[in-house]
């Protein structure tokens, strides 16, 4: 072996290379890398599985509440980056809005709004921020915040999704039928006002529409999240959704690692 036992640090066993005399452990180069409080690490996970506010998940773990934040985002690193990258069948694609949020930030480009808040315009508007969501009948699934819900960028990202033989199903927008048609992807439209919610008993958008349900209703309890960490919250719920039940503090800790 290139690599031998060279003591420990702090409790944690660490390794020394034979060729390049540098040291490590388990966890360098991961996102965990120097995290100290190791008695408060699956306690912690614990509270990323009840889905505490970061006030709560410090108290739980007996932390302060600023290192519950980083924690909190360490641990959601290498989770955000965890996607389904191949569809398969009937592939359901919609989007779902996000009131965009500066919260944290030392300097906003506009007037500063209570947490929790509305758009101050009705519909949708440049005050909120998209997320693709598409998924296939097998639970195979992805999602994606985006900069916008337009040709050039869902036909940057739906064709590489779709496998072969993969049949898009979607609602009437028009942005995904015009990248069917330039792709030449099989497409189902399904109009409310012509199919209601189920076109032919088979085509419809109920898989993402639930998801976009369960993941509105789950954030709530964060009272606003920032934009620029939303990313890491899509991930966090995605570990809900492929693990379930038996999501555990070790396995969260695990998923952490990368």
């Amino acid at each position: 072996m290139d690599i031998w036992r060279w003591g420990f640090k702090e409790g944690v066993q660490r390794f020394r290379c034979k060729k390049c005399k540098h040291t490590f452990n388990a966890l360098t180069g991961t996102p965990l890398a120097h995290l100290k409080r190791r008695d408060a690490w699956l306690p912690y996970c614990e509270a990323m599985i009840q889905g505490l506010s970061v006030r709560k998940a410090a108290e739980r773990a007996n932390i302060h509440k600023n290192t519950s934040f980083r924690w909190r985002h360490r641990l959601l690193t290498a989770p955000r980056n965890v996607c389904d990258v191949e569809m398969q069948g009937i592939v359901e694609a919609d989007e779902t809005y996000f009131l965009k949020s500066f919260k944290g930030s030392r300097q906003i480009p506009r007037k500063a709004r209570k947490r929790g808040s509305k758009a101050k315009k009705r519909g949708l508007s440049k005050e909120q921020i998209p997320v693709l969501v598409v998924e296939d009948r097998r639970g195979n699934h992805f999602d994606q915040m985006i900069e916008s819900v337009d040709s050039s960028t869902i036909g940057v990202i739906l064709p590489q999704l779709l496998s072969d033989e993969s049949l898009l199903c979607t609602d009437g927008a028009h942005v995904y039928s015009s990248v069917a048609k330039d792709y030449k992807i099989p497409h189902e439209s399904v109009r409310f006002a012509k199919y209601g919610y189920v076109k032919e008993r088979v085509f419809h958008v109920q898989h993402v529409n639930a998801y976009d349900s369960r993941l509105k209703s789950w954030m709530t309890r964060f009272k606003g999240v920032a934009t620029k960490y939303l990313p890491n919250y899509l991930g966090w719920r995605r570990m809900f959704e492929r693990v379930g039940d038996q999501l555990s503090p070790l396995k969260v800790f695990t998923m952490a690692l990368g």
